[in-house]
């Protein structure tokens, strides 16, 4: 499906969050982690994305592990990383809401 085919493009094009993302919608602080070896979906879309959130100035985090498939981890110590980084990311998004909160 691409924007080629005007027809098709109509019907996806709502639910692209590319197309869609856009100042105020309140997004929340985001994680992006990938494998630039990817099989099934290029890295480039995640990297385009973080790219356009950071421009629209949303909150973005970034990690791109060189090895790894889809699951974005080899060995378990790439995954133990990765899953260090996605709780860190929630644990310091959760204590800045928490503050909020006293």
């Amino acid at each position: 499906m691409t924007k080629d085919q005007p027809e098709e493009w109509a019907s996806i094009a709502p639910y692209s969050p590319y197309q869609n993302a856009a100042h105020g919608l309140g997004y929340p602080p985001i994680l992006f982690y990938l494998s630039t070896r990817d099989d099934r979906v290029h890295p480039g879309h995640a990297r385009k994305m973080a790219a356009r959130l950071e421009e629209l100035g949303y909150d973005v985090s970034y990690y791109e592990e060189i090895e790894g498939g889809h699951g974005a981890s080899v060995t378990n110590e790439q995954l133990a990383h990765r899953l260090a980084l996605a709780y860190r990311h929630l644990w310091m998004r959760l204590a800045d809401k928490t503050s909020d909160l006293k």
